[in-house]
């Protein structure tokens, strides 16, 4: 994808934020969670993480996940609007932690779900913009809902981790036809 190395840092940040969701127990069920969270994904700019935080990057993260398993262009693009109509955005050049110049599009003073919403969803903006939707996957694992970015350049990429959930159904695929010839 011709994204920039910010835009694909975004763009794994709202995956990583939503499969927090994906399995139990629910890996922003704390604020201890989401201060972990904001730790590892480097959101810059967080000073403390309260339970109010907690209650709005788990709304937050829904509604990410309904742009990524919506039905259609039309349906992403209303409900990331919907998203991005309640978030300030103020675009500015960023350089910090060992990071290349860079674009943040939080405002000030945001708060930490209002920073995801922000930076987050202009990244998926970007993909929309490209027409890029179809590379928005869910894991094609039955027992994974696992969603991911696929940035294979053939579009060709179906599972979330080709370690665990693609090796796991190539093992299965494989011993299903070594039962059927036997």
């Amino acid at each position: 994808m011709p994204f920039s190395h910010d835009m694909v840092y975004s763009l794994a940040t709202v995956v990583d934020l939503i499969n927090t969701g994906a399995d139990e127990p629910d890996g922003l069920a704390e604020v201890g969670d989401l201060e972990e969270f904001v730790r590892r994904r480097e959101v810059s700019g967080v000073e403390a993480v309260t339970s109010r935080d907690l209650g709005e990057v788990r709304a937050l993260r829904e509604e990410f996940h309904a742009v990524f398993t919506a039905p259609d262009q039309s349906a992403a693009v209303g409900l990331l609007n919907t998203l991005l109509q309640r978030t300030r955005i103020t675009p500015h050049l960023a350089e910090h932690d060992g990071h290349p110049l860079h674009v943040h599009y939080f405002a000030p003073g945001a708060s930490v779900a209002e920073h995801l919403a922000a930076d987050c969803g202009v990244a998926l903006a970007h993909v929309l913009v490209e027409n890029e939707r179809d590379r928005l996957r869910t894991c094609a694992a039955p027992d994974c809902s696992n969603v991911f970015v696929d940035e294979s350049r053939n579009r060709s990429r179906v599972y979330c981790d080709s370690r665990t959930c693609g090796n796991r159904m190539h093992v299965a695929a494989y011993r299903a036809r070594r039962r059927d010839a036997s």
